[in-house]
């Protein structure tokens, strides 16, 4: 009942937010002012407590595991669930990109012009992977390497005696168990942070801004929601019996999280008690699945990269090839690994996907305008994801909690 609470107290705020957002679009200045450094505070206080919770977790998830060979069939079946979700992800989105023609219509001011930003390409994200500094990467808050770092030294504990690893172990669960507590702290100013978070990017766009894109927010918040109705309800009822409806409503407190603040890697914490405490995910398989999760599997950004190519595609009259589409499908699915779980970065991963596919860069300039909108959704899909990943995979691991596997039926 607690947890419903604070689902409801989180949707509140997220409404009232809307609304003062509306009423303070001709004064936005008093948005940023006087309410947005609440939601800096909130973000900032989720960002503190990421790689501790993520290192320590990991380190435990990885060790708990038992030996590296039952780490490798839960890891294979995590990195093909997200390479196959985000896959389906793009295909929804080039779909509804014909369906809709969100670009029809509209046209580029003949001045406009803007430089890519510089994208990494997939090897030098796979090689950064490794860092050559830990220390640093943890400093840094670099997620990927931090995954890395952890994953190594997990895995180490357990081809280790048992009495020489324990002692590393335990500290690092006593630490995990810190930052749960921590993560439920942080998580009692929500509501508060949600609203605060919200009313700047309302009185910012304004309704009237969203008109002239307002068949791509659509199509993109369709595609989301299509994608999440579709794909992860399949996956939960049919790997896991879990109903559809059970696994939403367990969710439901990280994916609005997910959805104001648009940050995958910031809600992170919040979707580990959600799926432990709503979802019977294993304390083993969440401290692994989910923080992996955060940082690769990227589906509502991929199925946005899939609009947003067609949409630009059509600003500017030209009509894609199947090699093309095909291209696109690829790039965007193997460049959601290299998509920081943070705000915006989707926008710049989308310069790789239009580069692919030889579509003007220009085109971003569009895109850029209703971003932080787009960027809620597909954050929201993003987690909810994650989430649905790691009730597969616990449930295919024949661990997922008995209690909530009676609440299922």
């Amino acid at each position: 009942m607690k947890k419903l609470q604070l689902t409801t107290k989180i949707f509140i705020g997220l409404i009232l937010g809307i609304i003062i957002g509306l009423l303070l679009q001709g004064n936005p200045q008093i948005a940023a002012t006087y309410i947005s450094p609440f939601g800096t505070l909130f973000l900032n206080m989720i960002k503190m407590i990421i790689v501790p919770l993520v290192f320590s977790s990991l380190i435990v998830g990885a060790a708990s595991v038992g030996d590296p060979k039952s780490l490798g069939r839960i890891g294979g079946k995590t990195i093909a669930y997200f390479l196959v979700t985000t896959a389906f992800a793009v295909v929804i989105g080039l779909i509804l990109g014909f369906v809709l023609q969100p670009g029809s219509g509209l046209s580029i001011p003949v001045d406009v012009s803007q430089e890519a930003a510089e994208v990494p390409s997939i090897v030098k994200t796979l090689l950064d992977i490794i860092p050559a500094n830990p220390l640093k990467g943890l400093v840094d808050g670099n997620i990927l390497q931090v995954i890395a770092f952890a994953l190594f030294l997990g895995v180490s504990c357990t081809l280790i005696p048992q009495e020489k690893s324990a002692p590393f172990i335990k500290f690092f669960d006593s630490l995990a168990e810190v930052m749960y507590k921590v993560t439920a702290i942080v998580m009692s100013f929500a509501p508060i942070g949600v609203f605060a978070l919200i009313v700047p990017v309302v009185s910012n766009h304004g309704l009237d801004v969203l008109k002239p894109l307002s068949i791509l927010i659509f199509a993109v918040y369709l595609g989301c929601i299509l994608h999440a109705l579709i794909t992860y309800s399949t996956a939960v009822k049919i790997f896991a019996n879990m109903s559809p409806m059970t696994f939403f409503k367990g969710i439901a407190p990280a994916a609005i999280t997910a959805f104001s603040t648009s940050s995958s890697s910031g809600t992170l914490p919040i979707t580990i008690s959600c799926s432990k405490e709503n979802l019977g995910v294993t304390d083993k398989i969440a401290s692994f699945v989910l923080p992996l999760g955060a940082t690769i599997n990227m589906d509502g950004t991929a199925l946005y990269q899939g609009v947003c190519a067609l949409f630009i595609a059509q600003v500017y009259g030209i009509e894609l090839t199947i090699a093309q589409i095909f291209i696109i499908i690829l790039t965007a699915t193997l460049g959601s690994i290299g998509t920081a779980g943070v705000p915006g970065a989707g926008l710049i991963m989308l310069t790789l996907v239009l580069q692919s596919v030889g579509l003007p860069l220009e085109g971003l300039v569009l895109v850029a305008g209703v971003d932080r909108i787009l960027d809620m959704a597909r954050t929201c899909v993003n987690v909810v994801g994650d989430a649905s990943c790691a009730v597969l995979v616990t449930a295919t691991e024949k661990e997922l909690v008995e209690e909530e596997a009676k609440s299922k039926n």
